[in-house]
């Protein structure tokens, strides 16, 4: 387990939800089983500040969401393969040469 002490020397960043699950524990001790159950939403929020995973994928959904969007929605002014291969810089000799006269 962690030291509990953070990166600047304060408490961790989880150490308010580790009391909460200590302060639970110390109030349900005497109920057995059933005082493990009473504290289990305290102990997953422990572990979800400490490894973050229903975050990561809750964010994972949004993304496949949005590429899922983007792909059924294409751009309106999309450019075409011509286009993007030349960049719009071939056939314009005359404006490259303009520019570089100016140089």
């Amino acid at each position: 387990m962690a030291s509990g002490f953070g990166l600047n020397g304060g408490p961790s960043r989880c150490y308010n939800f580790w009391q909460e699950v200590l302060g639970c524990y110390v109030v349900n001790a005497g109920e057995g089983e059933t005082g493990k159950k009473k504290c289990m939403p305290a102990l997953e929020d422990y572990y979800e500040c400490l490894h973050h995973k229903k975050e990561a994928l809750r964010t994972m959904k949004m993304q496949a969401a949005y590429r899922k969007a983007e792909a059924a929605h294409p751009r309106e002014n999309a450019p075409k393969a011509e286009q993007i291969r030349s960049l719009g810089l071939l056939g314009k000799d005359e404006e490259s040469s303009a520019v570089l006269a100016k140089a």
